[in-house]
């Protein structure tokens, strides 16, 4: 496929391979997580009359590994019909924001990309449901707030009251026990 092995060797673990029951690799596809999105990349085949089975064998696993990882969406620049039968259409602006900067930077061309989970509607049950935690621990964090800023309080006059003695005290004794003779 003329892709660059130096530069994929640093990123082995991120390919799936098909193989022959002789154990020939017939095909192999990269896919590279970031966070809650998974990037389809580097597909390649030694004979494409298998690219299709291939694919499909691909896409089982790596819905198996995107389910495994909590991935909401999968990003791709391959242009294979084979990808748009499964539902991947090139994103609206809006989505096309969530593509993660360093894949931005890296890759260049037109994506397509595919929905496993609602983004919006996870992020927003998750929010509702974290929402009592959240309140709980503001209200725990003012009450500690409060008591610390009293225990400060306490402690400052405290010490302002001591050093007030200390000065009393000093000036008694300098004013009655003086060492100079009178």
């Amino acid at each position: 496929m003329r892709l660059p092995a130096d530069e994929l060797e640093k990123s082995l673990t991120e390919f799936q391979i098909v193989e022959d029951t002789d154990g020939t690799i017939l095909g192999a596809v990269g896919i590279r997580f970031s966070g809650q999105y998974a990037l389809l990349h580097s597909e390649g085949y030694s004979d494409f009359s298998v690219a299709d089975a291939a694919r499909q064998l691909f896409w089982e696993r790596i819905q198996k590994l995107a389910a495994h990882l909590g991935v909401f969406r999968i990003w791709t620049q391959e242009r294979s019909p084979f990808w748009k039968s499964f539902g991947f259409q090139p994103p609206n602006r809006e989505i096309l924001s969530r593509l993660p900067r360093q894949w931005k930077n890296e890759f260049s061309g037109a994506w397509l990309t595919f929905q496993l989970k609602n983004e919006e509607a996870i992020n927003e049950a998750l929010g509702k449901k974290f929402e009592p935690f959240i309140a709980a621990e503001k209200n725990e964090f003012s009450k500690i707030s409060e008591k610390v800023k009293t225990a400060n309080l306490i402690i400052t006059i405290v010490g302002f009251a001591v050093g007030i003695i200390g000065i009393g005290v000093a000036i008694y004794l300098f004013v009655h026990r003086s060492p100079f003779p009178r």
